[in-house]
Parts: C-alpha cells; structure tokens; sequence
C-alpha cells in the first residue's frame, strides 16, 4: 500500500545535506496519519514492534516523503541499528537518494553513528560519489590527479588518521584524505582548490593536486621528509636569538605572501608549530593551511571547535567572535616565544585551561635570560599577541621588524668576532717579532 506524497517530516536528525532546515520538535497524533508518514514516526522513536504490525500490514517500506526520505534515512539519521535491521529485512533500498542526494549511508556518517555505519557497510551499501563529481570530461579541473597514480604500497602514516606518504609519478607525495563531511561544502571546497593550484612561495608547502571525482577525495601536496617544526623544537630545545630569528623570518614570509592574497586573505587559523614544515635546506614552510578557511575579512564566525591545539589559538576564536588575519599574528607571538623558551606556551597548564588564559589577558611568562630578547624581540612578541587585534602588526611589518633585529645580532657578533681576530694577529706578530730578535742575537754574538 503505497501512500501519496505527505507534507515534510520534520521530527527528529534531518538530512545530512540540508542540516540548516529547522527541527519542529512535537508530539504528534498518527491518528488519521498517511501510513506511510507513521512508519517513518515510528523509525524515528524506535519503535520495533510498531514498524513490524507496519510492514507486515502492506505498508511500503519505502514510502518517502516530500524530500524523499525513507524510514530509512530516518533510523540512520538517529542511530538506530536494530531499526535499521529491521527494515532491511523487510525489504528497505540500502542506498535511496533524498532530494539532496544524501543516502542513509551518508547521514549514518554525518552524524557519526558507528554502528549503524558498519552495519550498513555490511549490508552493501555504498559510499557517495565525491561531491565535485562532474558529467563531462571537460569540466574536470586542471588540478584532478587520478588515483590509479597513487602508490600506497609503501605507504608511511606522517600523523595519525591525517596524512600519509605516498608514491606519485616517481616522488614522495603528501595525502591528506578527506571526510564525507566535505560534501556540504562543495562549492567552497573547490573555489578553495582553484586557489590552491595558483600558491606558489618558497615558505608555503607546494599544493600539488587533489583527487575530487572518486571517494575518498584527496589532498596530495609536496612531501617534506626532515618532519614538522615541532618535533625540531622538542628536540633543540631553546634555540639561540638568531636562529630564532632565521626561522621566523621564514614563517612570516609564508604568512605575509597567504595574508596578502587577492582579492581575499588566506587566514589560517591553526598556525602552530605542527603544521610548519621543514625542507632539506633547513628552512621553513607553512603547511596544512589547504582546508582552512578563505575569508573576507570579519565576514564568518568561527567554529565552535578546532582539530588542533588550543595553545596557538587566539582569544577571539576561542570566544566565538568576529575575527581577521590577525589570529595569525597572535599564533606567531607564541612560535616566535616558543623557539627562545624552549617549551610550550604555558607548557605547566593543562590542554583546555590555556583558551581562558589568554581570554583572561594572560601571556605565556617570559623566563629566558633578558639577553634572549635583546633587540626589540620582547616588544614585539608582546605586540603581536595584544589583547586588541587592531593593535597586533601585519606580517608585513613583523618582516621589517625581524630583519632590523637580525641586522642589529649580527652587527653585535661581528664586533665580538673582531677584537678577537685583532688580538690574535697581534699576538702573530709579537711572537714574529721575538723571534727575528733572538736570531739577531744569535747572529752578533757568532761574530
């Protein structure tokens, strides 16, 4: 008995590709109700015997409404295994299609319902196809890198769930694999990628392709086998005044030229010493800014949550507010610290009390010897994470900034190095000259 097409149903987990669409929360009369529509209410409360005496009365298991959910969708959406069970047993689609082209499948992953995700698996049914899938050949962007070509037999895991090594065309690549989630942003995702492809800086990590027309989609960007930045500081310790400045000159270049982009800034907001790379060379190279946001200034909020650490992380975001480029800056104040401290900003703080720290006008102490921050280096730490963020300099300045103080270290080794060498080549020529004396001694007294 197959009902016609009812009003939306609204209770419970919508789509996972229409997650704006308001909830309306009630309780519902099924007196008089569409069958139908009652199957999907009785998906949605977990009610087993219900949808039994339903299917087993001719009822179509797979009814859908207005949006083409089924009871499906619904019991997915909520995380209803045994539900889920039940009407694959008694016949249910395992992949339909809502109007969004969300499958069951793709809400279980959405809402990350494990179980029924793994029982749907099991059950055949099948990811979706990458959300920037296209109909013709010539709409496929210039960056696409088939993914026959990535080698993963030898694959090596650089951080845990994230990135991985792989062979391409006869080089190490980097792979980042991508989250289903990325199908509610498509459009973004690959502005972004078309972005990515015009990147070039020598202190920016190399985007070298993406695989967007299969599942998994996939990042692949140049790979760096000398590691991230925060396995070097762990292992140097603090490190001296002018190599401190060497390296910082290095990831204020990168920041400088992704902040200047037009016609929008870059802001990478998880700046920290993990996602800072470095090449053969020993310089440094800002990574993993390919699935931050690209914003006009102060034009979203934020995210409620980051994947990364809460130590680099400016106040404003953490507060939820309205933020720009400066977010960077502050996150750059901590490195910069971070390299003549040796340790962590608040390192004796726990992961989640530093956001309030900082909300609260507390910086990291400054326990490195007063030498350490000779130069200017002190004031411009402290301005760069500054309670206000019109406050904190561009990137731009912090440049003209570091090179001054390089300039100004390395004139001071010059003038060490120098009386040094003056004393040593005098000490030459006395020892030079004492001996042509004890000579002409030698030589008189044989006359």
């Amino acid at each position: 008995m197959e009902g016609k097409n009812p009003l939306r149903f609204t209770l419970g987990k919508q789509s996972s590709l229409a997650p704006e669409r308001d909830r309306e929360e009630s309780d519902v009369d099924m007196d008089g109700v569409d069958p139908g529509v009652r199957l999907m209410y009785l998906a949605n409360e977990g009610d087993l015997e219900g949808i039994k005496d339903l299917v087993n009365s001719d009822v179509d298991v797979n009814f859908r409404d207005i949006d083409g959910r089924t009871a499906l969708h619904i019991a997915s959406c909520q995380g209803l295994t045994q539900v889920v069970d039940l009407l694959l047993d008694h016949g249910a689609e395992i992949d339909p299609k809502d109007r969004w082209g969300s499958t069951p499948l793709a809400d279980a992953i959405f809402y990350k319902n494990h179980d029924v995700i793994k029982l749907l698996e099991k059950r055949g049914a099948k990811p979706l196809m990458a959300p920037m899938h296209v109909t013709h050949a010539r709409e496929v962007p210039e960056y696409e890198i088939n993914p026959d070509e990535l080698d993963f037999t030898n694959s090596v895991e650089l951080t845990k769930g994230t990135f991985c090594v792989a062979l391409w065309r006869g080089i190490q690549v980097a792979v980042k694999k991508l989250g289903e989630e990325l199908v509610l942003h498509r459009r973004a995702f690959r502005d972004e990628l078309a972005l990515l492809q015009k990147i070039r800086h020598p202190n920016v990590v190399q985007f070298l392709g993406a695989v967007t027309q299969s599942s998994p989609m996939m990042i692949v960007t140049e790979y760096l086998p000398k590691g991230d930045f925060c396995a070097f500081l762990k292992r140097k310790g603090a490190l001296k005044p002018i190599a401190a400045v060497r390296l910082a000159l290095d990831i204020a270049r990168g920041m400088n030229y992704l902040h200047e982009n037009k016609p929008v800034p870059i802001i990478h907001r998880d700046l920290e010493p993990s996602n800072i790379l470095r090449d053969d060379s020993g310089h440094l190279k800002v990574a993993d800014f390919g699935i931050s946001k690209l914003l006009t200034v102060k034009e979203e909020k934020p995210p409620s949550s980051l994947d990364n650490s809460w130590r680099y992380v400016a106040p404003e975001v953490f507060k939820n507010e309205e933020y720009d480029t400066k977010v960077d800056i502050f996150s750059f104040a901590l490195i910069l610290q971070e390299m003549i401290e040796g340790c962590p900003p608040f390192s004796a703080k726990q992961e989640h009390e530093v956001p309030s720290a900082y909300a609260a006008k507390e910086r990291p102490p400054f326990r490195a010897p007063t030498k350490s921050y000779a130069h200017g280096l002190k004031e411009l730490i402290q301005e760069c994470w500054h309670e206000n963020p019109a406050k904190r300099p561009t990137f731009r300045q912090i440049l003209t900034r570091l090179d001054a103080i390089q300039n100004s270290i390395g004139h001071k080794r010059r003038w060490k190095v120098r009386p040094l060498k003056c004393f040593q080549n005098l000490e030459a020529m006395l020892k030079k000259d004492r001996s042509l004396s004890h000579r002409s001694s030698r030589s008189y007294s044989s006359i």
